[in-house]
């Protein structure tokens, strides 16, 4: 089923908040795990996530010379990615609604020698500052399930993204494999805090981040969402048994 998110309250992890403030308290959670967020990412994902996020890069179909947007872009790791294929001729637009995130990934991508082609810009998803079918694709990694809404994210996509163009979303997702969930949960919920509290700095914020992952639409509902949005041919791939998933659509 999915989630009616035309009340007032939404979800911050397992606690119900008023939908006006969510964003903010999002943003505070990153704000308190950005100097240790890459860390944090490879050791939880036991640096699955770079392998991920370059899988969900194969499938772009960007030629030299075209434009991307990386949504909820962190520290640039796809970002990166695109860049280097749409080349210098081209340009991604980075964004995220979190400044101090962006500006670290601002400083990786320089100290890598990426510059120039790439563009910065502090944006919700959910109200896209660009003007419509101006992207050839729009990628997000691990960004949707912090947003309030994310019908109006896929909105708000939908109009940012060129006909012809691909969105390609990477996110957590839920288990198909019912007998890997106890040992899921398990280390969602005993070790992943923990990790947090002692590498990150911030147990809560790890706890939250881990309750969001639960509270996020499964598959068929996001691509119920997808379908409502507008787009077409809707598909998804699940990994690791659905651990995370890679959504896909089209605008035609």
């Amino acid at each position: 089923m999915v989630e009616n998110m035309t009340d007032k309250t939404t979800h911050f992890g397992f606690r119900t908040v008023d939908a006006r403030q969510k964003a903010s308290m999002v943003r505070g959670v990153f704000d308190s795990v950005t100097d240790r967020y890459d860390l944090m990412n490879d050791l939880m994902s036991i640096g699955l996530h770079r392998l991920w996020k370059r899988y969900v890069a194969s499938m772009t179909h960007l030629r030299k010379g075209q434009c991307a947007l990386d949504l909820a872009a962190g520290t640039g790791d796809m970002t990166r990615l695109l860049a280097s294929q749409v080349g210098r001729q081209g340009k991604v637009v980075s964004t995220d609604i979190n400044h101090s995130m962006l500006e670290k990934g601002r400083a990786r991508l320089e100290d890598c020698g990426l510059a120039g082609n790439i563009e910065y810009v502090i944006a919700n998803a959910e109200t896209l500052p660009f003007s419509d079918n101006q992207f050839d694709c729009i990628t997000m990694a691990f960004g949707l399930r912090n947003v309030t809404n994310p019908l109006k994210a896929l909105n708000s996509i939908y109009k940012a993204i060129r006909p012809g163009g691909r969105v390609l979303i990477l996110e957590f997702s839920k288990l198909v494999t019912p007998t890997m969930q106890g040992v899921y949960d398990q280390y969602s919920f005993k070790i992943l805090p923990v990790l947090g509290k002692l590498v990150g700095g911030d147990e809560e914020a790890y706890q939250y981040l881990v309750e969001s992952i639960r509270m996020h639409p499964d598959q068929e509902s996001l691509k119920e969402l997808f379908l409502q949005a507008g787009f077409d041919k809707c598909e998804y791939q699940n990994i690791h048994g659905g651990i995370v998933a890679i959504h896909s659509a089209w605008k035609y």
